[in-house]
């Protein structure tokens, strides 16, 4: 996958790679720069310091021949000191070389004039048996000097002497590394170019070509449209950490603030929400519960130029749709039920007028006297026990589905359900006996159809406005998979075949129990029973 820019460049504008090069040049090169010129002050430093060694050194040794303390011991100490000293001089390379006698009188010079007369500086420091290094302006300009005094065995200081070279002789010799350094400098700005270039041709690469603002119009766009859609998307890199989630998806899934880099587990969603984000395979329509919402969820495996880019998942919430649709389904079966009722009233009535018409009489009022006794005993019985009309009807539906499939039903001596119960609690209560008694008739006539057999109980405890409504649902059936029975409330789990969109029906039993504040909970050993437990008030809002 590409990307190219939809906007055309911008007359006189400079690209962001070459903006990105210039600056790069020029970092280095201020860098270099500053490197090299300290690279150059502290290599006159040195040189400096050797050069200052050396003045030392001379002068630390003239100081210490016998020819210079016996000449200053003779009347005329610059008729021996004046021309040995210059012989030194010149061979040695230094400017000058200047002995003083212990008045400070110069007994040699460079320059014969100077013979006799008194340095300009104060000698007195040296006379006084202190060296000195430094540089001062002198006859021949400036100059790196060392004055070291003359001393006897005996520690009396009887002279001193003065040893220069010129400072521009040290400027030059500082200088003799400013090739290196130049060229290093040199080599530096290149191989920084030549990687400054590639720096840049990498993060054009990486950026598609596209410009600053066209990034960032990318982006405006980008997210302008995630939080414009009503359903959740969330994004994962290959890694398997979030890195994208609009307000849908973080709403649905109930992420935190701080959810970006890091992986479902980190953000410690549910297993079953980790299989389902960070699948390598799509999917299609995968169903997942978070805090009593059901979502439908459909996984997108993203490829960046055959890699593999992560994935993208969209989630929609479905919960509302399948109460609705469950709640539908209920309303269908009382339809039915009453459906199926008419057809046999129609056909004893038929049975009835058959009898008149031949002249039964007798047997014809037998035979009603007879329904009249069965149904009415059945009806009674139903309305006895449950006074809620709405949920009377319903039980009285599954009760006719239940004979039109063979299967014995039987409503509990110890139901008992007062009328004119809350309407959140009565859709509560047709979704979850509706379910409840579906899910145990298909159980049922799993088993030997000769014993399928369902019973119903549903009872009131506690008071009309604080109470709570237990339903218990038994069946005769097989019982259930110790496999699936521990996330049989679970969506995409179900006691039965697999096909078709199932799995939903135990889901919503736990969910609406959940959201009242009551339980659900199943027991499988000689016979399967669902326990619910609804309070009339609620005592949980859903989300």
């Amino acid at each position: 996958m590409s990307v190219r820019s939809s906007q055309a460049p911008t007359t006189g504008e400079v690209s962001l790679v070459r903006r990105l090069f210039r600056w790069n040049i020029m970092l280095l090169i201020g860098a270099v720069t500053l490197v090299s010129l300290l690279w150059g002050v502290h290599q006159y430093l040195e040189v400096r310091a050797q050069y200052a060694e050396r003045v030392l050194t001379m002068a630390e040794s003239v100081s210490v021949m016998d020819t210079v303390q016996d000449a200053l011991r003779t009347e005329n100490p610059a008729e021996i000191l004046a021309p040995w000293a210059e012989t030194l001089r010149a061979a040695s390379g230094y400017e000058y070389i200047m002995i003083a006698d212990a008045d400070g009188i110069r007994q040699s010079h460079p320059d014969p004039a100077a013979i006799g007369g008194r340095p300009e500086l104060d000698p007195a420091p040296v006379l006084a048996g202190e060296t000195w290094t430094g540089v001062e302006h002198g006859h021949a300009g400036l100059t790196m000097r060392a004055r070291v005094p003359i001393t006897e065995d005996g520690g009396e200081v009887i002279g001193f002497v003065s040893v220069g070279i010129l400072a521009s002789e040290v400027r030059l010799a500082s200088f003799q590394e400013l090739p290196l350094i130049l060229g290093a400098a040199a080599l530096a700005v290149g191989i920084g170019a030549i990687g400054a270039r590639m720096l840049a041709r990498r993060l054009r690469a990486d950026t598609h070509g596209l410009e600053p603002r066209e990034i960032t119009a990318l982006l405006d766009g980008r997210e302008a449209l995630l939080h414009a859609i009503g359903e959740g998307v969330i994004g994962l890199d290959r890694e398997g950490r979030v890195v994208l989630a609009n307000t849908p998806a973080r709403h649905l899934l109930r992420l935190p603030v701080d959810h970006l880099g890091r992986t479902p587990a980190q953000l410690g969603l549910s297993a079953e929400a980790q299989a389902v984000l960070t699948g390598p395979e799509p999917g299609e329509d995968l169903l997942l519960s978070v805090d009593g919402l059901i979502l439908v969820c459909n996984r997108r495996p993203v490829r960046l130029r055959e890699d593999d880019g992560g994935v993208v998942v969209t989630l929609r919430d479905r919960t509302e749709l399948t109460r609705l649709s469950d709640q539908l389904d209920g309303a269908r079966t009382v339809t039915d039920g009453l459906r199926a009722q008419r057809h046999e009233f129609a056909n004893r009535l038929h049975t009835v007028a058959g009898m008149l018409e031949l002249g039964g009489v007798d047997q014809a009022q037998d035979y009603l006297s007879e329904l009249s006794l069965a149904t009415s005993g059945a009806d009674a019985q139903i309305a006895a026990r449950i006074q809620d009309m709405t949920v009377a009807a319903l039980v009285l539906a599954k009760s006719v589905q239940a004979a039109e499939r063979g299967v014995q039903f039987s409503l509990s001596e110890l139901s008992q359900l007062p009328a004119d119960q809350p309407h959140d609690l009565r859709d509560d209560l047709l979704l979850v006996i509706g379910n409840l008694i579906d899910n145990a008739m298909d159980a049922a006539i799993s088993g030997p159809l000769a014993e399928a057999r369902v019973e119903l109980m549903v009872r009131h405890h506690g008071g009309i406005t604080d109470g709570l409504v237990e339903v218990r649902v038994i069946d005769s059936g097989p019982g259930l998979d110790p496999e699936i029975a521990a996330e049989i409330f679970s969506v995409g789990r179900s006691t039965k075949d697999q096909a078709g969109r199932r799995g939903l029906g135990l889901a919503l039993v736990h969910q609406a129990c959940m959201r009242r504040g009551g339980s659900v909970s199943v027991e499988h050993e000689d016979e399967t029973t669902f326990c619910a437990y609804l309070p009339v008030r609620a005592e949980v809002i859903s989300a």
